[in-house]
């Protein structure tokens, strides 16, 4: 009873804080801005794997045409991977903007400009060995995915208070009813855009002026840097992973629950590893959102790949063959709820030991691999429905010590998942002797 009553509380805490609308915002938000880091992402793969003149097919003879294409890819990846934190901005005004019941384009719009008006437009660059000031432009560091906490910030902060100022009568514009109605509802958001941007960007100059800080260090060096270190360490990783398999074993959406935390940090390191593979510079992160999916959810949340083969080779339970084989088909792509549900593994004590246990250990597999180069570092952001070893080999551009170490992943995930479908089969051969005894039980009532 107490185990329910906690499981219960528990439950309420997560459906209150996916409830959270910033929280909504920011998830719906990534979702959309998936499909442009992937765009991106695979022009670099191309790139380099294909009309690249030194490690490409472009450099056979044959091929040397292909070399042609590169500046296409390249300006793809520049127009996606270096601009993902406006994206991210546009598309977080819109989310918060329909919460709050505002025009949302308009305020994905407001976002972009109250967050340029924080960030410097001027860089210096090395002439001849001297730094030299160019102005009016900006630094992939602000438009990139160094960004990305700043921006989220600012895109919340400018709805907001757009929201709020267009609330005050006062501010609005009121035009005659002959006007049109588009040119009337301009104008009355006039007064509120002037009001947000303007405060924005004085709050900026002023923060700037009394610490010597821009904004974007503030937020990147006290609260970016900090928490990647700490998401992209492989303690900080396997206790994120921890309390997705938790919330999945009570029933709730894990991926979901950890998106907002997850999201910004694996995606900025893969947009890191893109950009390094791009320049030919050394790749710097070993976790990004591709080795989540290629190490630790393969089959889907619990590396349930290898529950699915211990199903096949040691279960008697004819419920479980069942489920297993409807479950084949959604598996090889990562998808894994008619298992989770079916099985049931949520609220099922057997199961969730493996369940939990399996992505940390296979996670840890994969960590130390890539760190000693085994494997190669995850270089693509690719689709999380990519079937496994295609993923591995995709991601690290053609690594075959990634796909070697998926390999191992899902043969131990075998060996954790097979003791526990033995122990639901004895429970099975246990059920009916206890069925007997509740049916003499109620007949000596």
């Amino acid at each position: 009873m107490e185990n329910a009553k906690w499981i219960e509380r528990l439950n309420m805490i997560a459906y209150k804080i996916n409830d959270l609308k910033y929280i909504i915002a920011i998830k719906n938000a990534f979702s959309m801005l998936l499909p442009v880091i992937i765009t991106g992402a695979f022009a670099t793969l191309f790139s380099n794997m294909v009309f690249d003149s030194t490690n490409g097919l472009a450099q056979f003879e044959a091929l040397r045409f292909l070399e042609q294409m590169k500046p296409i890819t390249q300006a793809i990846n520049y127009a996606t991977m270096n601009l993902m934190t406006i994206g991210a901005v546009f598309l977080i005004g819109i989310e918060v903007a329909k919460l709050n019941k505002v025009s949302d384009h308009f305020a994905g719009l407001l976002a972009v400009i109250s967050y340029i008006a924080t960030i410097p437009t001027a860089i210096e660059v090395l002439f001849e060995e001297t730094p030299v000031p160019v102005t009016n432009v900006l630094s992939s560091n602000y438009t990139g995915s160094r960004g990305l906490f700043l921006g989220m910030f600012i895109a919340i902060l400018s709805v907001e208070l757009y929201t709020w100022l267009s609330k005050q009568e006062k501010l609005k514009i009121t035009m005659p009813d002959t006007v049109p109605t588009n040119v009337s509802r301009g104008f009355s958001a006039l007064i509120p855009t002037i009001l947000t941007v303007s405060l924005i960007a004085a709050g900026a100059h002023l923060i700037f002026m009394i610490t010597g800080l821009t904004l974007y260090d503030i937020i990147y060096t006290t609260i970016q840097a900090p928490l990647a270190k700490v998401v992209q360490g492989l303690p900080g990783i396997l206790l994120l992973m921890f309390v997705s398999q938790i919330f999945w074993v009570i029933g709730i959406h894990g991926n979901q629950m950890i998106k907002p935390i997850r999201e910004p940090i694996l995606l900025a390191a893969i947009a890191e590893n893109t950009a390094a593979f791009e320049a030919g510079k050394e790749v710097p992160n070993i976790i990004n959102m591709p080795f989540w999916d290629m190490y630790m959810s393969m089959g889907g949340s619990g590396v349930t790949i290898g529950l699915l083969i211990a199903v096949f080779l040691v279960s008697k339970r004819a419920d479980f063959k069942e489920i297993g084989k409807l479950s084949v088909g959604p598996g090889l792509f990562n998808i894994n709820e008619p298992l989770i549900f079916g099985m049931p593994i949520m609220l099922n004590p057997i199961m969730a030991i493996p369940f939990i246990l399996t992505p940390l250990v296979t996670g840890t597999i994969g960590y130390f691999a890539t760190a000693i180069g085994f494997a190669g570092k995850a270089v693509v952001m690719v689709p999380w429905t990519t079937p496994p070893l295609i993923s591995g080999y995709l991601a690290t551009a053609g690594s075959l010590g990634a796909v070697a170490t998926q390999l191992i992943c899902i043969a131990v995930s075998v060996l954790i998942y097979l003791p526990f479908v033995k122990a639901s089969n004895r429970a099975l051969a246990v059920e009916p002797e206890t069925e007997k005894e509740a049916e003499v039980a109620a007949a000596v009532e």
